[in-house]
This record gives structure tokens, C-alpha cells and sequence, in this order.
């Protein structure tokens, strides 16, 4: 099996994916670490520069600077400096090839997918030419890695993100906090008394009212009235009164 299975150039502020190259392969383990790398590439811009992600068979690596960065899927048997040289260099042809002007206006997916052919070319290159061809510019790397070591990302971070993603928040099982009603004062219990004396002192002046009102023009029900509001008034207010004591 090839070292470098699988290869993509996104955009780094909104992971739109501008070219990939084609792939083969088909197990099980493959698609879920193309479906990792999907996620992933939608959180480059909280991962500048280099990074990997390792899994059983197969490792993610990406590199990106500016607004392009450029992600694989290799084998676990791949060198990580023989990874991240790969990228650099599919890196460089790509900013060579497309401006940072026609990259920033890609409005749909692969729109750069002529690029391809380049990819499958720089991968078949690093898949079939010896290390010991390579030597050098997998030694600079190796250097660069070991001054500045890329960021290590867990598959398990990368499963929690992409079920945020895709709107299942993670739930929290917690208690309920126990909210308990503080005792009236002995001001508040005063202030429920003087209301329910001024609600019968309204209901007695407002029934004899309207026993006198009975006798003269229909005119006096506003006297009536103006007694009975402030009555059912009163009788609210000792109503939340009352409740606010339990």
C-alpha cells in the first residue's frame, strides 16, 4: 500500500474544499478518517500552520499558511516529515499556480479541480522515489519539525466537534439547582395586613354606597366603581401577597 493515499488543498477561513485528488480505496477505516478530514478542515483556522491526527492504519496531516492549507491522509507507516514535506510541496504548486484573489472568490466546491492532475503527480512521486532521493529536503523538514512540533489532535476531539457541527451538543447531566423562597419579613407581613384592611374598609364603603346609589340616577355607578377597583385591587395584591410567603 502507498504511504500518501489521499490529498486535498481547502480554504483555511471556511474549509471549502478547491481540489482533491482521486482515491481508491474503500475500507471502512478510510472513509471514517475522510470523514475526519472533512471535519477538521472546517477547524483549520483554530490550528495555524502544521498538525496530525493519528489513527490505527491511517494519520491526517495538514499544513497551511494564509488562507490555503493543504490536508492527507497517509499511511501509519509514513514518516511524518516525508507528510508534511509532501503538503509543503503541493503547498508551493498550488499558490504558484492560482492567486490569493481567485482563491478568496471560489464560491463552490473543487473549483479548482484541473488541479488534480498535479496532486496525483507530486503523490505518485512521493510514493514511488526512495527516501534516500529525498534525503535532504526530508531532513530540513525533520529540523522544522523538531525546533516548531505540529499541533497532535485526538480522533476523539475531532468526533466531539463534528457532533457539534452537525447540531448534538454534547449534554451535561447536572442537578437542577434547588431554588428555595426566602421567609416574608416582618415588614412585608405588616404590608399584607394594612392591605387587607384597606380592601374590607373599600368592600363595606363600597356596598353601602351602592345600597344609596340603588335610590338616585344611574349617573352615581361611577361612585361605585371608583370604590369596588381599588377593592379588587387590594385583593391581588394580598394574593401575591400570600403566595410569596410560601
Amino acid at each position: 500500500m502507498s504511504l500518501i493515499l489521499f490529498a486535498c488543498v481547502v480554504r483555511v477561513r471556511d474549509g471549502l474544499p478547491l481540489s482533491a485528488s482521486t482515491d481508491f480505496y474503500h475500507s471502512q477505516e478510510f472513509l471514517e478518517s475522510r470523514r475526519r478530514l472533512k471535519t477538521l478542515a472546517l477547524r483549520l483556522a483554530q490550528h495555524p500552520g502544521r498538525g496530525s491526527a493519528r489513527g490505527r492504519d491511517f494519520s491526517i496531516h495538514f499544513s497551511s499558511s494564509g488562507d490555503v492549507a493543504c490536508m492527507a491522509i497517509c499511511s501509519h507507516r509514513c514518516p511524518a516529515a516525508m507528510a508534511f514535506c509532501f503538503l509543503e510541496t503541493v503547498w508551493w504548486e498550488f499558490t504558484a499556480s492560482f492567486d490569493a484573489t481567485r482563491v478568496g472568490l471560489a464560491s463552490r466546491p473543487y473549483a479548482f479541480l484541473e488541479f488534480d492532475s498535479v496532486i496525483q503527480k507530486v503523490k505518485w512521486h512521493f510514493n514511488c522515489v526512495s527516501p534516500a532521493q529525498m534525503k535532504s529536503s526530508l531532513e530540513k523538514v525533520q529540523e522544522e519539525l523538531e525546533l516548531q512540533p505540529p499541533a497532535v489532535l485526538t480522533l476523539e476531539d475531532m468526533d466531539a466537534a463534528n457532533g457539534v457541527m452537525n447540531g448534538h451538543a454534547r449534554v451535561y447531566s447536572e442537578p437542577a439547582p434547588n431554588v428555595r423562597m426566602e421567609p416574608v419579613t416582618a415588614l412585608g407581613v405588616l404590608s399584607l395586613v394594612l392591605n387587607i384592611m384597606c380592601a374590607a374598609l373599600n368592600l363595606v364603603r363600597g356596598v353601602h354606597l351602592a345600597e344609596h346609589s340603588l335610590q338616585v340616577a344611574h349617573e352615581e355607578i361611577g361612585n361605585i366603581l371608583a370604590f369596588l377597583i381599588p377593592f379588587v385591587a387590594c385583593i391581588f395584591q394580598n394574593k401575591n401577597g400570600l403566595f410569596s410567603m410560601w
